[in-house]
Parts: C-alpha cells; structure tokens; sequence
C-alpha cells in the first residue's frame, strides 16, 4: 500500500508566560497566560507568521536601567521589539493587541483612583501609538482575571474573562 508522502509537521511548542516574561516565536508556537492587574501586548506579523507576547505588571520603573526587565511594560515592548528584529519583522508591519488590566480588587478601590490595572493599559495604547504600531484588538479592564491563548500560526488570541464569584454570585464567568 503507497501511502501519501507528506512533510512532517512541525510540532507545537506551548509557551505559558509568567509575570514578567515575553516570548517571540514562529507558527509553531502557541503562548498563553493568566493576567490580573498585569497587561499581555501581542505582535503578530501576518506574512512571516511571527508573534511575540508580553505579560507585565507595571508601567514603568522609577531609577535607572541596568538590563531591561518585562515586568516594566516600556521595557517588556523594548524586548520584543528587540526579538522581531531578530527574526527581520518590522514591527509597524505587525497586528497589535492588548488584554488585560483587571481590577482585581473592586471592594478596596476608591471611585477617584486609578488602578494598576487601568495605568497599564493606559501604558500599553500609548506605547503603540508612539511606536506606530497598528492596534486591531484590545480588552482591557473590567473585574477579574483573564485567561489568555496567542496562537501564532493564524495570529488568534482568544480570551476568557472571570469575575469571581463573591462579586457577581450570579455570573460565575464570562467570556
């Protein structure tokens, strides 16, 4: 029996980000992360099938840098940038997308005040627009955590987002 000869697929390579990590990858790669507070930006370049994926937790630092560090929204963006360079993506060729920015803890936030999370996506919309990065997609704030999956083949991310229970008893999850 001749059976149909076929190149062999490339295998998956799943990428979970903790806080303060990024990935840039090819197709193969699928990443994905859990966000609070945090903010996850993506780059997806359609042609070359190139992504990267932050997952930070603060804007910006105060003091000087030593060595760049993802945790730092500026600087999770500065790395991967520095990692699309790698593969030779020009970054204002990319799909940009942002996620994230809960308010994790509504009871304890005053009405006035900004939350961690509201300052990072604030962070991350101006960061693209300085560096001209088209933005296609955000879901940004709202309670609770999100669930996030970047599947770099195809440039999807799908994204959950949880309330938790003791805020809204009626709605265990939405999406």
């Amino acid at each position: 029996m001749n059976l149909p000869m076929h190149a062999p697929a490339s295998p998956v390579i799943h990428v979970n980000l903790q806080a303060g990590q990024c990935c840039v990858g090819g197709a193969s790669h699928r990443m994905r992360t859990v966000l609070g507070s945090c903010v996850s930006i993506t780059l997806w370049h359609p042609r070359r099938r190139v992504g990267a994926m932050s997952h930070f937790l603060l804007p910006s630092r105060r003091g000087p840098i030593k060595r760049l560090d993802g945790h730092y929204g500026e600087e999770a963006l500065w790395l991967m940038l520095r990692g699309l360079a790698r593969f030779g993506v020009n970054p204002q060729e990319c799909q940009a997308k942002i996620f994230g920015g809960g308010n994790m803890f509504p009871q304890q936030t005053r009405s006035a005040a900004e939350t961690v999370g509201e300052k990072n996506g604030a962070l991350a919309r101006s960061l693209l627009s300085a560096y001209r990065l088209p933005l296609v997609c955000e879901n940004l704030f709202g309670i609770g955590h999100r669930q996030l999956h970047f599947d770099v083949s195809n440039g999807d991310v799908w994204v959950r987002q949880i309330v938790p229970a003791e805020i809204a008893p009626d709605l265990k999850e939405r999406t």
